[in-house]
């Protein structure tokens, strides 16, 4: 479990074939990798990974072709958000998160607006129901506000501004229009969804 508050910015330094998938090689950055052993959980850009091993500032994770299929940024060298494991001691500063991807999103608009920047997503017509004016949304491992939700027959394009913040210690700044994001919606919502489904389907009486 996560709060999608990145601790880090990392780098993906190597991509090895490993059978149908891949064995990644990340340089953790600024994230203390002190505390952090073989089979623990990090999220890297919103997916949750086993540490295969730690060795220094760099731990290394076997990513399945399952995985590689329903996300994006983890087969190419470049930068991603981490962030270690929720424990129970830490602060829920963003809101939880499972490090499970749901789908992947398309950037729409990415521009600056006054001090902040506006980011316009498309969202896939499956994960349209999650989302809701002030609730949660987590992009590339960050919790995010949603500002705006807008219904069409392609799914709904959600809006969320950025703040200066999130800017400078997150990969976001990098996103340009028809970029691709992964996207996970809340879990609180998950859960409605099917506890209201499940009741509807009950028989009466």
């Amino acid at each position: 479990m996560f709060t999608g508050i990145v601790a880090a910015v990392g780098r993906i330094e190597s991509v090895e074939p490993l059978g149908n998938g891949v064995r990644l090689r990340v340089d953790a950055g600024s994230l203390d990798l002190a505390d952090v052993a073989i089979g623990d959980s990090i999220a890297i850009q919103g997916a949750c990974m086993t540490a295969t091993s730690v060795e220094g500032r760099c731990f290394t994770v076997d990513v399945s072709r399952e995985s590689l299929d329903h996300t994006v940024g983890l087969e190419t060298v470049g930068e991603v958000n981490l962030e270690k494991a929720l424990t129970l001691a830490d602060r829920l500063g963003g809101h939880l998160v499972s490090g499970h991807v749901d789908g992947i999103a398309e950037v729409l608009r990415f521009e600056q607006a006054g001090e902040s920047w506006r980011l316009d997503l498309r969202v896939p017509p499956a994960l349209s129901k999650y989302f809701a004016y002030k609730g949660s949304a987590t992009v590339d491992g960050v919790s995010l506000t949603v500002n705006s939700v807008q219904d069409d027959p392609k799914g709904a394009v959600i809006g969320i501004n950025l703040i200066p913040h999130t800017m400078a210690v997150t990969t976001l700044g990098r996103l340009r229009a028809g970029a691709q994001v992964n996207l996970e919606v809340d879990l609180i919502a998950r859960y409605v969804e099917r506890m209201l489904s499940s009741t509807a389907a009950l028989p009466a009486g």
